[in-house]
C-alpha cells in the first residue's frame, strides 16, 4: 500500500481509503471484520458522517483496541456553532475515541457556506474543538466547484473532499490547485455514486492522477476490499484496452447523468435537483433504499413538484433532460 500525506495536516495516509456509507446495510460484527481487514492491508484512512445513521456508531465498536491505527475522518451538515459543537461531541461518543482526526463541514452551498465562516457559525466551534484537542484537523467537503473554489483561499481548510472520476472532470484544474496550496485532496464518488460498474477500471484512472491524495470507495465486504486494493495497488499505466473501455462507458452514460454541478439551480419551484438525483443514485445502484427514501424524504420540495418551466435545462452544462429525469424520480419515490 502506497502512502501519502494529507495536505498540511501532515498525516501519513494510505493513498486508499474507506468508505463508510455502505456500512449502513450490514452490522457491527460485520464491520469489525472489515476493520480488522483493514489493519492486514495496511489502511489507515476511514471516512464516516454523522449523516450516515448508523456509520459513526458501527465504527465505534469495530474500532474499539485498534482505534489508534487509523486517522478517522468525519463530517457534519450543522452551520452553527451551537449545533456544530453538539455534532462533534455525538461524533466522539458514537465513534467511541476521545479525538477525530479530521472533521469536516460537510457539503455547504455557498449560502451556507457564508453562515458556517461568519459570527455564531460553525468554524467558531471546529476552531475551538481543535484548540481543545477534541480534533486534530479541519476540511470541507462540497459538490458544487464554485464552493470547492472558496474553500481553496481559506486559511483553515485543510482538506478537501469533492467528486472525481473519469465521468466527472468538473474539479480537475481545481484539484491541481490543491496540491499548489498543500490542501490534500479526498476523492469522493470515485464511481460515479455506482454509474461506473467497473470499480477496478475506475480506482486504476484515479490513482494514476498525482493531485489525488487518497481516494475513499464505499466498502461493506472483505470481496470488495481485496479488488480494491489490488486496483489502487497497480501503478502500472492504463493500457489501450482500459483507455477505450473508459471511452465506451462515457458513450454508454451519455447525457442521463446529473455530475452535481449545481448549474442547474435556482429552481423555479425550489427543487434541490441534484440532490434529488443523488438519492434516486443510492435508491437505484447502492441497495439503501431506506437510507435514500429518508433522505428524499426530508427535502422540503419534491421532484413531482416541478411545474416543467424547463429554466434548469437551459443551464445545465451537460444538457440533460431534467424534467423527464425528474419524473422519473417521481415514479421511483412516490411524490
Amino acid at each position: 500500500m502506497e502512502y501519502k500525506i494529507l495536505g498540511k495536516t501532515g498525516l501519513k495516509i494510505s493513498r486508499m481509503g474507506f468508505g463508510g456509507i455502505p456500512i449502513q446495510r450490514v452490522d457491527q460484527e460485520t464491520t469489525k471484520q472489515l476493520m480488522k481487514k483493514l489493519v492486514e492491508e495496511g489502511i489507515n484512512y476511514i471516512d464516516t458522517a454523522k449523516g450516515y445513521t448508523v456509520s459513526e456508531a458501527y465504527l465505534g465498536y469495530a474500532l474499539e483496541g485498534i482505534r489508534d491505527q487509523f486517522v478517522i475522518a468525519t463530517k457534519s451538515m450543522s452551520r452553527t456553532k451551537e449545533a456544530m459543537a453538539n455534532d462533534i461531541l455525538d461524533s466522539l461518543k458514537a465513534l467511541r475515541t476521545d479525538y477525530i482526526d479530521l472533521y469536516q463541514v460537510h457539503n455547504p452551498n455557498n449560502e451556507q457556506l457564508d453562515t458556517v465562516i461568519g459570527a455564531g457559525g460553525a468554524l467558531e466551534a471546529l476552531l475551538e474543538a481543535k484548540d481543545q484537542g477534541l480534533i486534530g484537523h479541519i476540511g470541507l467537503t462540497a459538490h458544487s466547484v464554485e464552493v470547492f473554489k472558496r474553500a481553496l483561499e481559506y486559511d483553515w481548510v485543510e482538506t478537501i473532499m469533492f467528486p472525481y472520476n473519469f465521468i466527472e472532470q468538473q474539479g480537475a484544474d481545481l484539484i491541481k490547485k490543491c496540491q499548489e496550496k498543500n490542501i490534500g485532496f479526498i476523492d469522493m464518488k470515485p464511481l460515479a455514486g455506482g454509474a461506473i460498474e467497473d470499480a477496478t477500471l475506475a480506482l486504476r484512472y484515479i490513482c494514476q492522477n498525482p493531485d489525488v491524495t487518497v481516494v475513499i470507495p464505499g466498502m461493506a465486504d472483505i470481496k470488495e476490499i481485496d479488488e480494491n486494493v489490488k486496483a489502487c495497488c497497480d501503478s502500472s499505466p492504463l493500457c489501450e484496452e482500459e483507455i477505450n473501455k473508459i471511452e465506451s462507458i462515457k458513450k454508454q452514460l451519455g447525457h442521463q447523468f446529473c455530475r452535481r454541478c449545481n448549474y442547474c439551480a435556482p429552481c423555479s419551484v425550489g427543487i434541490s435537483i441534484p440532490s434529488v438525483f443523488l438519492f434516486a443514485g443510492y435508491l437505484e445502484r447502492y441497495n439503501l433504499e431506506d437510507w435514500a427514501r429518508d433522505r428524499y424524504a426530508s427535502l422540503p420540495v419534491k421532484a413531482s413538484q416541478c411545474i416543467e418551466c424547463g429554466l434548469c435545462e437551459t443551464r445545465c452544462p451537460y444538457e440533460l433532460p431534467i424534467r423527464d429525469m425528474l419524473k422519473k424520480c417521481t415514479q421511483e419515490f412516490g411524490e
